[in-house]
């Protein structure tokens, strides 16, 4: 018989014959006590594959999960995949109407949810044709719903489903930056190839480590981060299921003790402002990791001086799964994205597919094994972003001389002033590195002329004054990155539109039309 290739087996049961049953995988923070052993993981997991099969659920059936970050998670996803039924993790920060497009997108027959989710969904079930169970996860179960726990006490573990590493495993639904999310379709296999390749060569991870990741298990990058790197060794994961807001995230650190931190370069740059005024705690932090958007330098330096850490900063997608380009330990060099993740293969095109130049700019393709099998129900989607080996990313990048990449923009934020290109990105770094300023996002917006200029959305820092900031902005911007690309318009905004992953939704910024409420002249 062929090896069974289901991923549960390595991630989960493999520690059991390796003597780790009793070592903690996963851990609640934050005043909670519960725990999970890899013991327990196992056994759990079994139970879920079983409760699954007796509810009639069939292989490569959808499931879906909408839960916070917590020790059930662990014990639904893989045992999911232990009955080769499809987990798709959902948002947990969405409306109403588009869990109703997901859940009717997937043609899931199960919901699993957190009570504390619950209320939020409840609008969308009953009229939903294909769900046939809604499993909450918690006390006060809701009339109509299963209880988890009395699920699991009734059920018989099952053998694990014989697959193939090729097979589909899971869904992650995109975060719908400029629409409805796209249901993206993993291979088991993608699952080890994430692990094997950043988080053994450029995290370097090991079992004795402590993974604390402010990204969710929803996402592409928390998925790895708090399950796929931290299993693949037998260390231990902290979860936590609030808002990582800055002092939450510094408490965390001092009282869990994590080695590894996997933050976001918004969360990044909220610390480092409330740090300079609290301090830095007490911590054993060796690796701290950043994805989802850019990280500006200013932020990159501030966070080493305060920590002595380095942020590695990487590049990732839904469609990757993890990050496949990055800055390594002991060669970070900020305001770059570093160079290829060993095991994946980068170049950069222009608009006709040819390779460009040190200097020059292009989109971004990737090579690799965690790449997805396609997008689900979007076949024109599927085939322009998927070009046989290669994934288009929709990123635009610069190569330098050395080698490395630097980040430009999306492919769709990129715009020109007077005939030349700007990245949006750039002109955010030079308006970050302002100290009054602590966001910023620049789009392009239509002058008197009816000419695109840049206009810069800005986050001011606590006690900042807006009238001295935004004077000084433009000669701050022109002396740093060029006379054309300083923003006209500067709009002091309460916080930015964000995906849940942290990425700047610029097509909302471009879509306001509020020039009563702008400061600054063009």
């Amino acid at each position: 018989m062929t090896e069974n290739q289901n991923a549960a087996l390595h991630f989960v049961d493999r520690h059991l014959s390796e003597g780790r049953a009793d070592k903690v995988a996963f851990r609640e923070a934050a005043g909670k006590t519960r725990s999970l052993t890899y013991g327990q993981l196992s056994a759990r997991s079994d139970l879920v594959a079983g409760a699954l099969g007796a509810a009639g659920i069939q292989p490569e059936q959808r499931v879906a999960c909408l839960v916070l970050d917590q020790i059930e998670y662990p014990e639904i996803f893989w045992g999911a995949l232990k009955a080769h039924v499809i987990p798709i993790a959902l948002n947990t920060l969405l409306t109403p109407e588009t869990y109703d497009f997901i859940l009717r997108d997937s043609r899931a027959v199960c919901l699993f949810v957190s009570r504390e989710l619950y209320d939020t969904v409840k609008p969308v079930l009953a009229e939903n044709p294909f769900l046939r169970h809604v499993v909450v996860i918690g006390d006060d179960t809701p009339e109509g719903c299963l209880n988890y726990e009395r699920c699991l006490e009734g059920a018989e573990a099952v053998p694990v489903a014989q697959v193939s590493e090729d097979e589909c495993a899971f869904w992650l639904y995109s975060s719908g930056s400029t629409g409805q999310p796209k249901g993206v379709r993993h291979v088991h296999g993608a699952l080890r190839a994430t692990a094997d390749t950043y988080g053994a060569q450029v995290l370097g991870i090991e079992e004795d480590d402590v993974v604390f990741s402010v990204a969710k298990i929803f996402f592409a990058y928390g998925l790895g981060n708090a399950m796929t790197f931290p299993m693949s060794v037998g260390a231990t994961t902290i979860l936590f299921n609030g808002r990582p807001v800055p002092e939450v995230a510094a408490q965390i650190i001092r009282d869990e003790r994590p080695t590894i931190f996997c933050g976001v370069p918004t969360l990044y740059a909220a610390t480092v402002h409330w740090l300079e005024k609290n301090g830095v705690p007490e911590h054993r932090l060796r690796a701290c990791i950043s994805a989802g958007e850019a990280l500006p330098t200013e932020v990159g330096t501030a966070w080493l001086r305060l920590w002595g850490v380095d942020i590695l900063d990487g590049v990732g997608s839904t469609e990757m799964l993890h990050i496949f380009l990055s800055n390594r330990p002991g060669d970070v060099v900020y305001g770059t994205s570093g160079m290829a993740v060993p095991g994946y293969e980068l170049r950069c095109v222009d608009e006709e597919g040819n390779q460009i130049a040190p200097g020059g700019v292009g989109e971004l393709l990737v090579r690799g094994a965690s790449a997805a099998e396609g997008y689900w129900n979007k076949r024109s989607k599927s085939r322009a972003t998927f070009e046989g080996e290669w994934t288009r990313t929709g990123d635009k990048y610069e190569i330098t001389e050395e080698g490395r990449f630097v980040y430009c923009g999306r492919t769709d934020d990129m715009f020109k002033v007077s005939g030349i290109w700007v990245s949006p990105f750039e002109v955010e770094q030079a308006l970050v590195a302002h100290p009054g300023v602590l966001e910023a996002a620049v789009v392009p917006w239509r002058d008197d002329d009816d000419l695109e200029k840049p206009k810069a959305f800005v986050v001011l820092k606590e006690g900042a004054d807006a009238g001295e900031v935004i004077g000084a902005l433009k000669e701050f911007v022109k002396a740093r990155v060029g006379a054309w690309k300083y923003p006209r318009w500067v709009q002091v905004v309460e916080d930015l539109p964000k995906t849940a992953t942290g990425k700047i939704q610029r097509f909302k910024l471009r879509a306001q039309a509020a020039p009563e409420k702008m400061e600054g002249v063009a």
